[in-house]
């Protein structure tokens, strides 16, 4: 395929990863138009039951459509504190029930980190203690800095963050868990696109 357009829907979480994935592509195939949309999951499951794109991009597949899903990127959830808090500072492996006495910033209901987090707690048979719900990563790592509470997120949302020095990443047992973005298609029409580009990205 020389020419033609590839639409791509993904969750906010591959902002900081997606663009740079397409360079190489976009540089293979220069005919291809290439459009992202970058929302939050249940946005991009309400386009995907109208199918209006070829690709979409999220860590938990829905249950219950009929799509073709390839895993192709490995992204790691980790447990994000204040520098200055005292889990930070044991000088050991913090233990799940120790986090699980802490008060978390999370993000609105349907989010994939969201639902993958609740399933960690649940799995452990304990509650998830919900400070705050915020709209976006950016806004729960500010949260984090003010010390209003700890916060999972994928550690690509991390990356060289200026809040580095402000902020730190716990060594949590059993963390960090394995969250396998997956890209998911409804229809095969522009399938020799769809595949070219999930080809060269799984990993």
């Amino acid at each position: 395929m020389k020419k033609g357009r590839l639409r791509i829907a993904a969750v906010t979480t591959t902002k900081y990863f997606m663009p740079r994935l397409l360079g190489p592509f976009c540089a293979q195939y220069p005919g291809i138009d290439i459009s992202l949309e970058v929302i939050n999951r249940d946005r991009l499951l309400e386009r995907l039951a109208r199918n209006q794109d070829d690709i979409y991009v999220m860590g938990v597949p829905p249950d219950g459509m009929d799509i073709e899903c390839e895993p192709f990127l490995d992204n790691s959830l980790v447990v994000l504190a204040p520098a200055s808090h005292k889990l930070a500072h044991l000088g050991r492996t913090v233990r799940f029930a120790e986090i699980a006495r802490e008060d978390f910033l999370v993000r609105e209901r349907g989010s994939g980190t969201r639902l993958t987090m609740e399933r960690l707690f649940e799995e452990r048979g304990v509650p998830l203690r919900v400070r705050m719900e915020l709209g976006s990563n950016e806004a729960i790592k500010q949260a984090v800095v003010g010390g209003l509470g700890l916060a999972v997120l994928s550690d690509s949302t991390i990356g060289d963050d200026h809040l580095r020095n402000e902020v730190c990443i716990l060594d949590v047992e059993g963390f960090p868990p394995m969250v396998r973005s997956n890209c998911s298609t409804f229809g095969r029409s522009n399938c020799s696109r769809q595949d070219g580009w999930i080809m060269r990205h799984r990993r």
